[in-house]
């Protein structure tokens, strides 16, 4: 199942009227097999909080002159009530409530998929099952020969960590520019499945810093081969 479309189309509108303009980076919609993720230049601005976006509050537009065409328009239906709007439609819809936080410039939000979240609630445990929140989107195992929700850059990565591999080797895999997207969305999941390590785990962002496959990475990757060749066959 997905998130309410109203909640995603709310999302998006709030991107672009509060998003930072004087900032060249762009608006980005991130779809992952648990979550859709909304990134925008900017961040909340006092007296408004992230804790209050949680509230009705007063609306505090970044970009008054664009707020406005998208009230006037209805795509805003009542100022400073679209993040409370979002709350309780996805409380009506059993879901997950969606969050709010900032990091490296942008405001993120996350908007949770029902699916996943009534996997969460049964009490799924284990690598195999966990969380695809931590997992790049990507095509399921039967398609990259891992039950894991890796991506195919992912399973690239692992191939290239076989021996000792520095970051930017691996952001090329990707076609990754940002590093510390690339840390978040891709290279941090690995390390949290117990896939990947790093060769200095006290210096994490040490310049001499490489990550390699652990023993579980191994077992995986042998895991692959065996059921890519019984598939040829």
């Amino acid at each position: 199942m997905t998130s309410p479309p109203e909640v995603v189309a709310e999302g998006i509108v709030n991107a672009v009227a509060h998003r930072d303009y004087t900032s060249n980076a762009s608006v980005e919609v991130q779809l992952f097999p648990d979550r859709l993720e909304i990134w925008n230049p900017g961040t909340v601005h006092p007296p408004l909080t992230l804790e209050k976006l949680l509230l009705p509050h007063a609306s505090q537009p970044n970009n008054p002159l664009i707020a406005e065409p998208f009230f006037l328009t209805k795509y805003i239906e009542k100022a400073g009530s679209g993040t409370v709007d979002m709350l309780k439609r996805c409380r009506k819809a059993d879901m997950r409530q969606p969050e709010f936080h900032v990091d490296s410039g942008f405001f993120i939000l996350t908007v949770w998929r029902k699916r996943i979240a009534a996997a969460e609630d049964q009490g799924e445990q284990g690598v195999e099952s966990q969380p695809e929140s931590q997992l790049e989107s990507g095509p399921d195992w039967h398609q990259v020969g891992t039950k894991l929700a890796l991506s195919r850059h992912q399973v690239e990565i692992l191939h290239k960590c076989l021996i000792d591999s520095g970051i930017t080797e691996l952001m090329e895999i990707a076609g990754r520019t940002d590093r510390t997207k690339f840390r978040n969305q891709v290279l941090n999941p690995l390390i949290e499945a117990g896939l990947l390590e790093m060769t200095l785990p006290d210096k994490p962002r040490s310049s001499k810093q490489k990550y390699r496959l652990t023993e579980k990475g191994h077992d995986l990757l042998k895991k692959q081969t065996k059921e890519t060749d019984a598939d040829e066959k």
